[in-house]
C-alpha cells in the first residue's frame, strides 16, 4: 500500500493567529477588535524585597579593606610586617587538599 504526500500541505500556525482570528467583521459589516485580557499581578514575596535591600547593601560595601591594605603597607615598608612560613605552608597545603578532594 502506498500513501502519496498531500499537495497541499497545511500552514503552520503562529503565536499571535489565534487573536488575528478572533478578530474580523462582525454581522453588520464592522471591524470587531478582540478584547484585551484583563491585566495579572505577580506577587514575588518577601524573599525578592530582602534579596533587594541585601543587593544594595552589598553594592555599596567596598571589596577590599583600605585600611588594612595601607596598614600593611606601612608595616612593610618600615620593615615590621613578617611572615610566619609555617602558618603560609600549612594553609596553602590545607588548600591543595581541599581542592584536591582529599580533605584531611
Amino acid at each position: 500500500m502506498k500513501i502519496d504526500k498531500p499537495g497541499n500541505t497545511l500552514p503552520t500556525s503562529s503565536a499571535g493567529e489565534g487573536v488575528a482570528r478572533a478578530s474580523g467583521k462582525d454581522k453588520s459589516g464592522q471591524v470587531s477588535t478582540p478584547k484585551q485580557p484583563a491585566s495579572t499581578n505577580v506577587s514575588l514575596g518577601s524573599t525578592v524585597a530582602h534579596l533587594q535591600s541585601m543587593e544594595s547593601s552589598m553594592a555599596n560595601t567596598p571589596v577590599v579593606n583600605a585600611a588594612k591594605v595601607a596598614e600593611i603597607k606601612q608595616a612593610i615598608s618600615e620593615g615590621r610586617f613578617q611572615v610566619n612560613t609555617s602558618v603560609v605552608a600549612d594553609r596553602l597545603m590545607a588548600t591543595v587538599r581541599d581542592l584536591i578532594g582529599g580533605k584531611a
